[in-house]
């Protein structure tokens, strides 16, 4: 009777988990914005009015968020209903613990979804708020959401333009450091010979080395200081 129950139970926890992963599907297209309810196959007048749509409402997602937290709440109490039953033995026990962590999975899945759902939403605000208003229309600069994304793409690529003419000048200042730093080589070398043929000069040699790391240390400082505000500039 306890064997019957567990294949029960089991069958049901198979039929359950196949169903969530379908709607964990259709899920996460919703929550990416390519589950839309209108647009499909219109003509390109329409494709030319869903830059300026709202996003699809939030009833449609909260409904099916809804119905997939009963169905893993449901999962859930199934698993307990096995791990409740007499153990049968070790394949029982190892298809229990994988039960669970399916269900983990789809859980992780779900609250992933729900996340980025939100962070669209938020982007989508801001962006509305900024060329578009609340009903979705075009606000008094004309901006539909297609060209505030273009306009975004722009600042971004202004941005990384910034950044890379950072990196050169980083890169360009790196290069000439090195070469002076091959020349003081060079120069200590020609001391050393000196200072090997005139040993009166030695404890001048010394004062000089030591003052040339240190200027080599704020130097390296000083450059260092400067790629970071930079960055921090270029970023801001």
């Amino acid at each position: 009777m306890g064997s019957s129950s567990y294949d029960v139970l089991r069958k049901q926890a198979r039929t359950l988990e196949n169903d969530i992963d379908l709607k964990l599907v259709a899920f996460s297209k919703i929550g990416a914005g390519s589950g839309g309810s209108s647009g499909i196959g219109n003509s390109n007048s329409s494709n030319g009015s869903a830059d300026t749509s709202p996003l699809l409402g939030d009833h449609v997602f909260d409904s099916l968020s809804e119905e997939i937290e009963q169905m893993l709440e449901k999962l859930s109490t199934l698993n307990e209903s096995m791990s409740d039953l007499p153990a049968t033995g070790a394949a029982a026990m190892h298809t229990l613990q994988r039960h669970r962590e399916i269900l983990h999975g789809y859980r992780q899945e779900f609250n992933k979804i729900c996340a980025n759902h939100t962070v669209r939403i938020e982007r989508e605000e801001l962006l509305r708020g900024s060329g578009l208003t609340t009903s979705g229309s075009p606000s008094i600069s004309g901006l539909s959401r297609r060209e505030m994304y273009m306009k975004e793409t722009g600042h971004l690529s202004s941005a990384s333009h910034l950044v890379n003419d950072q990196i050169n000048i980083a890169i360009e200042t790196r290069d000439n450091l090195h070469a002076q730093r091959q020349a003081f080589k060079r120069l200590q070398t020609r001391f050393n010979d000196i200072s090997n043929r005139f040993p009166l000069i030695s404890s001048l040699i010394q004062r000089i080395n030591i003052k040339k790391r240190r200027d080599s240390l704020i130097l390296g400082a000083v450059v260092a200081l400067c790629v970071i505000l930079l960055l921090i500039y270029a970023f801001n």
